[in-house]
């Protein structure tokens, strides 16, 4: 191995700890959990769950009832159906 070859080995393992642990600043800082010390495996903590609208309630159930009726129905054509009647309902 030549001198520019070690070198250039030596440079890249730097790099790669000091990207690490100001990866591992940042991560700390913004809230963020680090899984098993690498940068490509940052995970968001909680994400906040939005409230389901009225209209999704009401969605919700109109496809509950129809794939009860039709359990072998494709989703599309029983999402085409509820939504259908969830507007009726709604109106």
């Amino acid at each position: 191995m030549s001198l520019a070859d070690e070198f250039a080995a030596i440079a890249k393992a730097a790099f790669i700890a000091g990207a690490l642990s100001e990866t591992k600043k940042i991560a700390t800082k913004s809230g963020r959990k680090l899984v098993s010390g690498t940068a490509d495996k940052a995970v968001d903590v909680a994400r906040k769950v939005r409230k389901p609208s009225k209209y999704n309630l009401e969605y919700k159930k109109q496809y509950a009832k129809l794939k009860k009726k039709h359990p072998r129905s494709s989703f599309s054509a029983l999402a085409k159906k509820a939504h259908r009647a969830t507007k009726k309902v709604m109106q």
